[in-house]
């Protein structure tokens, strides 16, 4: 079973360390989360300019990374060698880690952060690591995951939040899990302990409007509302900054394509997993089924291809704003 980002964090508080992490995969937030901790607890505050070296990728090579591991710590137990941005790090100097690995120093910690990717599992130095220490690997988050993830996230913080508040602020901010942890930190201190964060407190701090927002944008198309698809697209045309087409256009693909999946669903008790959504929410979905055919979502998304295309200039003198490239969409889609 793939250790959790709060397992290993776990295993470090005891105290007992690896002579080697390396922490990769398309998540940056659980990279970041474990080696930020790593940089503030394994070597004391008061000892970091004797016993704590941070290099990046881009500024240093294998060699120099061996050198700093094979040095003694001058004052603290341990010296932690943390390569952030290990992905610059020129692959032809990575087999240069193997002869450390194979016997590394048992007073060093090398934390290597491998983003945006994974090291190959074929390759000399991932066995050697794998051998010697703790390969972590960060897993991808999809956009149906998210609202799950937030609800896990707030109850780790003592707190609760809202089904819709926490579809708001997926919708809103997307799979940007260190965007989302950011605005749930602000969340956290205006509730009491065990307190439940719903869209109001969302709305008034993350600055989501409560009404028209996509979440609501998707709801109306589903119900195909023309009144409130008007009213949600002029308030979006009316306020670029804060729902710009190119956050607005994906999310809407995402809501289609999920109308796809509960079509084929074959069991439709299996909806709320399926489409990472609370219960409470599978109505809508269903009722946007209703409301479209396999052939009208595909149609849909050919919509949503071609408004991105003129969104980004493909099409279009310039003349055409992105509010009036959502509102011919959503008119489109609608009818």
């Amino acid at each position: 079973m793939a250790l959790t980002d709060k397992q290993l964090i776990a295993e470090l508080k005891s105290g007992k360390y690896s002579p080697v992490y390396l922490l990769m995969g398309e998540e940056d937030y659980y990279i970041d989360t474990v080696s930020d901790w790593m940089e503030e607890h394994i070597v004391d505050p008061t000892l970091r300019d004797f016993d704590q070296t941070v290099v990046y990728g881009r500024d240093v090579d294998m060699k120099t990374v061996v050198g700093h591991c094979k040095r003694f710590p001058m004052m603290s137990p341990v010296h932690l060698v943390l390569v952030k941005e290990a992905q610059g790090i020129d692959k032809r100097q990575w087999e240069h880690l193997v002869p450390y690995l194979q016997q590394p120093s048992p007073q060093t910690v090398l934390v290597l952060c491998y983003r945006h990717g994974t090291l190959d599992k074929r390759t000399a130095v991932y066995k050697a690591i794998a051998a010697a220490g703790v390969v972590y690997e960060t897993p991808k988050v999809y956009d149906n995951q998210v609202p799950a993830w937030i609800k896990a996230e707030v109850a780790t913080a003592g707190h609760a939040i809202s089904d819709k508040a926490a579809m708001m602020l997926s919708e809103f901010l997307g799979t940007d899990l260190g965007k989302v942890a950011n605005e749930l930190s602000k969340l956290y201190p205006l509730v009491p302990q065990g307190g439940i964060i719903d869209e109001r407190l969302v709305e008034q701090q993350v600055g989501i409007s409560k009404d028209y927002n996509v979440f609501e944008l998707q709801n109306a198309i589903g119900r195909r509302d023309p009144v409130m698809c008007n009213r949600i697209v002029n308030y979006f045309a009316a306020n670029p900054k804060k729902n710009p087409i190119q956050q607005v256009l994906p999310l809407l693909y995402s809501y289609f394509l999920k109308i796809m999946f509960y079509h084929q669903l074959e069991n439709k008790s299996d909806a709320a997993k399926v489409l990472g959504c609370a219960p409470v929410f599978v109505k809508d979905y269903a009722q946007a089924a209703n409301n479209y055919s396999l052939g009208k979502l595909a149609s849909c998304i050919g919509y949503l291809y071609e408004a991105d295309l003129r969104s980004k200039g493909v099409r279009n003198s310039g003349t055409v704003t992105d509010g009036e490239i959502l509102k011919e969409l959503v008119f489109k889609v609608i009818h």
